[in-house]
């Protein structure tokens, strides 16, 4: 029996054969056009949010964490799970910026500049969360190993210590590698802008670059050492906030598979939350030959990876439960599923497990309003996942006389609200002040870039022809 098989080119990352200063001027005329109308009608709504967040925040400081629907025995509610939430949504910038630039995937391009972006909006966030929810939030400073009046030093076998660290860290080097990557645009921007207050406050965030061979060398080894800084980042982050939950001997929590679950679960939420901005963003500023169907479809099928890997370790808890040989372990998870909160973990399965699966199918990969369906279907999911993992166990401990149930009140339900007031404010003011696309980056992936596509006498660029082999035949 034989079979043809035909040879597939590649497809071109960037549609329309555009050249170098088509790229320049499609970008940049976003950050010096008029804004426009529905900007300050999107930049309203994020500061009324915004504002909704700061006030529930101060509510909070004079009246105290009683105001939240904490009780016992579950002391934590919303505050850890939202704080969880937004550190998964800040995984996937990193990821696309770091590993996929040190796997040479040149179709990171067209999305890690927003990706980053929204990797720190992400972690201020969910750094909110950690310093309202300690009750006394003016002595938050006791967390940090600095000498006090009270001669308190931080217990440095605490997850929740582990955590500062750990996303203060995280924070700084996102900020500095999505920096480092900003300066050749930011010249761009420069150079081309013509009010100028424009040039002044583009040329400060510059550095001075001029595009000589010393500066994009230095550039270019600073980019790959942060690179190399922020790839083990991505692992550690998330593996020292499921300490908060693993290292303890509540059950469903005392588990080991916590770790790679948790970063599973970070880069699915987190591309998710990539791929809801970007199909957003591609239509409304015409991005869409620089964000093109490839690249969604190349996302959906990451989602669908990490996706069933989450939907492996839902189904290896219970395992884990059984083998154990743990009455509370078995039982545990026996509630979620079928007890007061089966609802919430329901809700979680069919989010999580059963709707990336779609993208088995090619048609529905390279679908964008499906996608972006998916896309918000996902991400309420793994916020559901953080609240079954919270909630169902500290409300059925080892003691069934202490057993509540946990509801959430209103300032718990604003105060996240208004984290997306917090999110989206900046997100826009990105969006209007910075080059979206990694400009000189996305160039790099042209075949313009490519030496061997000009011609050695006249250096007059002459596009590649795509060789298609001759169909073999292979016996099977």
């Amino acid at each position: 029996m034989s079979k043809t098989y035909e040879y597939v080119p590649e497809p071109a990352l960037v549609k329309g054969n555009p050249e170098f200063k088509d790229i320049t001027e499609m970008i940049t005329d976003i950050n010096m056009r008029p804004t426009p109308n529905a900007w300050y009608v999107a930049f309203g709504i994020s500061n009324i949010l915004l504002l909704v967040l700061l006030v529930s925040i101060a509510y909070l400081f004079w009246e105290g964490t009683g105001i939240w629907g904490l009780n016992q025995p579950v002391g934590w509610g919303w505050a850890i799970i939202n704080f969880v939430w937004w550190v998964g949504i800040g995984h996937a910038g990193t990821l696309i910026s770091a590993i996929l630039f040190l796997f040479r995937q040149g179709w990171r391009t067209a999305i890690n500049r927003f990706a980053e972006a929204m990797t720190i909006f992400a972690v201020m966030c969910a750094g909110i969360f950690p310093a309202i929810h300690v009750g006394r939030i003016w002595v938050v400073y006791w967390m940090f190993p600095i000498p006090n009046q009270m001669a308190m030093w931080p217990n440095f076998n605490s997850p929740l210590l582990w955590d500062v660290f750990a996303v203060s860290t995280y924070m700084t080097v996102s900020f500095l590698f999505w920096y480092v990557g900003l300066v050749p645009d930011l010249a761009s921007v420069r150079d081309r802008i013509k009010s100028k207050a424009g040039k002044i406050l583009y040329g400060i965030g510059a550095l001075g670059w001029r595009g000589s061979n010393r500066h994009w060398w230095n550039y270019e080894k600073a980019y790959m050492i942060l690179a190399g800084l922020a790839t083990p980042l991505v692992l550690s982050v998330h593996t020292i906030v499921s300490f908060d939950f693993a290292v303890s001997i509540i059950p469903g929590w005392h588990t080991t598979i916590f770790p790679p679950y948790f970063v599973a679960g970070a880069v699915f939420s987190g591309f998710a939350m990539v791929l809801t901005l970007m199909i957003i963003c591609r239509k409304i500023y015409g991005l869409e030959d620089i964000m093109t169907v490839d690249h969604i479809e190349k996302m959906n099928i990451i989602i669908l990876v990490t996706g069933s890997m989450v939907g492996f370790a839902y189904a290896m808890e219970f395992f884990i439960a059984w083998y154990s040989g743990v009455e509370y372990e078995k039982a545990i998870f026996i509630i979620r599923a079928t007890g007061p909160y089966a609802w919430a973990y329901w809700i979680m399965i069919t989010c999580n497990v059963i709707s990336p699966q779609l993208f088995w199918f090619k048609k529905l990969r390279r679908h964008v309003a499906f996608t972006f369906v998916i896309s918000i279907v996902v991400n309420i999911g793994m916020w559901f996942e953080r609240f079954v993992i919270a909630v169902t166990s500290l409300s059925t401990d080892f003691l069934p006389s202490s057993w509540g149930y946990y509801s959430p009140t209103i300032w718990d339900v604003v105060t996240y609200l208004g984290t997306f007031g917090l999110f989206f404010t900046f997100f826009l003011l990105f969006l209007r002040f910075l080059p979206m696309v990694a400009i000189a980056e996305l160039k790099g992936v042209m075949p313009q870039a490519d030496p061997h596509n000009y011609d050695e006498k006249t250096g007059e660029y002459i596009p590649p022809k795509v060789e298609v082999p001759e169909p073999y035949n292979k016996t099977v």
